[in-house]
């Protein structure tokens, strides 16, 4: 391979590692989207023409923001006869002012740049499409395909957010202490439910997304690096031990395996060992959040040689505990799916059967699959069977409709 060759495999993996980085101090020394955008790919422009001649810089990231921020000010200067020269003057001698070294900033950029993109003030779900564009570096279309909405649409839900950004002049910057448990809240929905979309679609024709797993993953990564909380490592522990089942979830022809059917062989034991000992140092900060107490119930799972060896008790136990703290429906629903299986379906059942008559959960497709598995193991063939009508006219995804297709036609005539 040639020099030059080899500099320009260089530019690639600079761009695909470190453009975020870039991309991220540049919004904060432009206070603007779309120009920091024009600017990091000027840079990388610049980048594929210079450095080949002139070699790789020794701090390429701190070139490319030096660069990028040059190129915005000439590109202010060319818009000047659209405004007015004070104007133009101000932002140019503004920009001017930063140092050129901004390596130091680098980093906190970065958390910045989340914060913003999840700001509560935007809607949760410009919140998931701004923070997969702009921290993430996804296309609008990628996202549009992951949440299988029209590209256009996507689209103009990242602008208006841009827009709500700029014009109500939502603060780039990581909160103050005593605002940050409220703003990490947001930021760690945002990441969860990303990482929800891609472990288990809410619709179509895959069971799951793997890309937007591993882009969740790789934020919370990213977040913990940034920001040590319990809460950061309980989530990437939480995602990490649910997405080492990935293997053993789905057949070669994409059909739904359940987790007491799992080969536990093909679970992915380094995301075990990882979510396993981040579950342990969120446990020890005494600090304990939601998602470290859903990550606790996955260990538990994972620590298990086979479903018939989980300790069921401690997980009802765990349940107890997060319903506590989040005392919502579908934790309800799925601590009666444990206390099924500590004390037998007749209990799981009234659980079920209470939580759908008052009415919290009677449009959830899975809490019928649950209460339609209740009747099956108890051999009531007639209410197994009208359940489990009710949770296929309530699923969008493929996958869980032939998985619950085949469960009624098991059913005894």
């Amino acid at each position: 391979m040639t020099d030059t060759m080899q500099t320009s495999a260089s530019i690639e993996d600079i761009y695909r590692s470190e453009s975020r980085r870039v991309f991220a101090t540049l919004v904060r020394l432009l206070g603007d989207f779309d120009l920091a955008e024009e600017a990091l790919q000027e840079a990388f422009k610049a980048a594929v023409e210079q450095w080949p001649r002139d070699g790789i810089p020794a701090q390429p990231v701190a070139w490319l923001v030096s660069a990028g921020r040059f190129k915005a000010i000439d590109t202010i200067r060319r818009r000047a006869r659209f405004t007015s020269y004070e104007d133009v003057a101000e932002i140019v001698d503004e920009m001017a002012e930063e140092a050129p070294d901004q390596h130091e900033h680098l980093e906190d950029d970065r958390l910045r740049l989340i914060f913003t993109c999840c700001h509560p003030s935007l809607a949760p779900d410009a919140q998931i499409a701004l923070t997969l564009r702009e921290v993430c570096g996804l296309s609008t279309e990628e996202i549009a395909h992951a949440f299988l909405t029209p590209a256009p649409t996507l689209a103009q839900r990242i602008v208006r957010a841009k827009a709500k950004i700029r014009d109500a002049r939502i603060p780039y910057q990581v909160p103050e202490r005593d605002e940050l448990a409220v703003r990490l809240h947001s930021v760690l929905r945002v990441i969860y439910l990303v990482f929800n979309e891609g472990y288990s679609a809410s619709s179509g024709a895959s069971l799951t997304r793997h890309d937007l797993s591993q882009e969740a993953i790789r934020l919370a990564r990213l977040l913990l690096e940034l920001l040590p909380e319990p809460d950061v490592a309980g989530l990437l522990a939480l995602m990490l031990l649910h997405e080492s089942r990935r293997g053993a979830r789905s057949t070669a022809d994409g059909d739904l395996v359940p987790l007491d059917e799992q080969d536990r062989s093909l679970w992915n034991a380094q995301y075990i060992v990882e979510g396993s000992a981040l579950v342990e140092r969120a446990f020890s900060s005494g600090r304990i959040g939601a998602y470290t107490l859903q990550a606790a119930i996955s260990a538990v799972h994972a620590q298990a040689a086979s479903a018939d060896a989980t300790d069921w008790q401690q997980i009802v136990g765990l349940y107890d505990a997060l319903l506590r703290l989040e005392p919502t429906p579908v934790i309800e629903l799925n601590r009666a799916v444990a206390v099924a299986m500590h004390q037998g379906p007749q209990a799981g059942l009234a659980l079920v059967e209470k939580l759908i008559a008052d009415g919290q959960l009677q449009n959830y497709h899975l809490a019928y699959a649950a209460q339609a598995d209740f009747h099956r193991r108890l051999g009531h063939v007639a209410e197994a069977r009208a359940a489990y009508g009710k949770a296929l006219a309530l699923t969008q995804q493929e996958p869980e409709q032939r998985f619950l297709n085949r469960r009624l036609a098991a059913l005894p005539q």
